[in-house]
């Protein structure tokens, strides 16, 4: 189950729209030295389909603008000398005074697969205070939104996708499922030949180490949520002495293979289940969806047994089936925020009205009300299979789910079969898991939620012990959702900032309530 992505609302400058067209067949010539280019900064129109459609940033408070542009990377960095792409850039400069810019904070907000020049303006409000001595920086990674995107089946074929069958109950269904997956990895290789070789993590994190000295800047200050606690973990370990500030929020565990990060998935997405029926029982007022926590999981359960036999109308003329359920439920865990959706949600398809559980599986899967999908799944299988060497077999997957059923009785055949994504795929992968270890690197504050379900908190202190002794400071918030500072917990946010804005680590294992 890939992270989703944020909601979306910046893109390119036109001329950057051009380049960035021209380059995305990974066609452009060797430029010399990139680390010299210089960059020209432009007012952003709307995001490209591939990051997701929809209308230019609008002003930040104050009245100022977005920028955006281009840099150039080499398409193989074994080969830094060849052919380069275009790497889509977003920014709003710092609004403090001169003399206490620090530099550029750059931002990744995971995925792997989310568009950062679209992420970025959705949820600057949340940022504001560190744009007093940063500018605010991100950005699409390789293979991302107008970054040469990796593109796969066209938005019909994505819908069809989407309503098959993810849990086989057996041979045959097995077999239509590693079919329908070896259709559409087919589609990657033969859309996307040129980029699909060159978006590993490694090539992504030494882009971003271009980007600091294009930028200006000596250190890499960085702010990694999700799958971007991986990016810059990956980072740090190539380059640790140009690490600057930087935080991890909502941390992967570096030292799991797939398979174990999905297990750890199901167990997250069930924790935070429980945690939804615990909180609508106990209130004032009757939960609308179950008598009790159980009563409520009970209910969910069978709702999606009976849409694996007779889906619901859902967003015409797309009808919700078991998977679009799934999918819908678990975009609904990223966050507190969402619990009330997830409500509204059961309550309807209850009664027969897949309405609100297909916009939260459209939202996970990056499909826009008309129908347009962003290259968020593309990008996310792409990277995933070039970063992870095993693969499993759907023989191997079967023997493996009672150890997921038991993990997660809602989600543990979704996550299980999920591993089977990267079946037939054109490139090998590189690693059973990453390699983040970083000694003599500067202080990474670590922050781990323990109600988080896409990234349990126990990555968290993983990641701290796999960094090195003396590199990372444990942050722990006790709280819900999918991240911590976006949570808008005081005490998170007040040392983050503190330690963005003036260096100063908390004291170690502190606690947010």
């Amino acid at each position: 189950m890939p992270n989703p992505s944020r909601p979306r609302a910046a893109a390119l400058t036109t001329s950057a729209v051009l380049m960035a067209a021209l380059l995305a067949g990974c066609g452009g010539s060797g430029h010399g030295d990139l680390t010299k280019q210089k960059l020209q900064w432009k007012d952003c129109p709307a995001p490209s389909a591939p990051e997701g459609g929809g209308p230019a940033p609008s002003p930040l408070p104050g009245g100022a603008k977005w920028q955006c542009s281009t840099m150039l990377a080499p398409l193989d960095w074994a080969k830094p000398k060849g052919d380069t792409i275009g790497i889509a850039l977003i920014r709003a400069k710092a609004d403090g005074p001169a003399k206490d810019r620090i530099g550029s904070l750059v931002f990744n907000f995971g995925g792997p697969g989310g568009s950062g020049v679209t992420t970025l303006p959705a949820f600057a409000e949340d940022y504001a205070a560190l744009r007093t001595r940063y500018d605010l920086v991100s950005f699409d990674p390789r293979g991302v939104g107008r970054s040469a995107p990796v593109l796969c089946e066209s938005d019909s074929q994505l819908d069809t996708f989407f309503q098959q069958d993810a849990t086989p109950e057996n041979t045959a269904e097995q077999k239509q499922l590693i079919a329908r997956t070896e259709k559409f990895n087919n589609a990657c290789e033969q859309r996307s030949p040129k980029i699909l070789p060159h978006v590993r993590t490694t090539d992504a994190a030494r882009d971003m180490d271009l980007m600091r000295q294009v930028l200006g800047d000596s250190k890499l200050h960085y702010f990694g949520i999700s799958y971007g606690t991986e990016l810059g973990g990956v980072y740090a370990h190539l380059f640790p002495k140009h690490v600057g500030r930087a935080v991890f929020d909502a941390v992967v565990d570096p030292t799991q293979t797939p398979e174990e990060g999905a297990l750890s998935q199901a167990r997250g997405f069930q924790l935070a289940l429980d945690n939804f029926a615990e909180d609508c029982t106990s209130k004032v007022e009757d939960c609308p969806v179950g008598d009790t926590p159980d009563d409520v999981k009970n209910r969910i359960a069978k709702l999606l047994k009976d849409l694996e036999k007779k889906p619901i109308p859902g967003i015409y003329p797309r009808q919700l089936t078991q998977t679009a359920a799934t999918n819908g439920i678990a975009q609904s865990l990223y966050s507190k925020d969402f619990w009330e959706y997830l409500t509204e949600g059961l309550e309807q398809a209850y009664d027969g009205d897949g309405r609100v559980l297909m916009l939260l599986s459209d939202s996970m899967n990056g499909r826009s009300e008309n129908g347009d999908y962003s290259n968020i799944t593309p990008a996310n299988l792409a990277i995933n299979c070039s970063d992870e060497k095993p693969r499993y077999s759907a023989a191997y997957i079967q023997s493996k789910l009672p150890d997921f059923r038991g993990a997660s009785p809602v989600f543990g055949d979704y996550l299980a079969w999920g591993m089977a994504g990267c079946t037939d795929w054109a490139v090998p992968g590189a690693a059973d898991h990453p390699d983040v270890h970083a000694p003599g690197a500067a202080p990474i504050l670590v922050v781990g939620n323990t109600g988080d379900p896409a990234t349990p908190y126990e990555g968290a202190r993983a990641m701290v012990d796999a960094l090195g002794k003396g590199v990372a400071v444990e942050l722990t918030y006790k709280g819900q959702g999918h991240g911590a500072y976006d949570s808008k917990n005081k005490c998170v946010q007040k040392a983050v900032n503190d330690y963005l804005l003036t260096g100063k680590t908390p004291e170690p294992n502190t606690v947010c309530g």
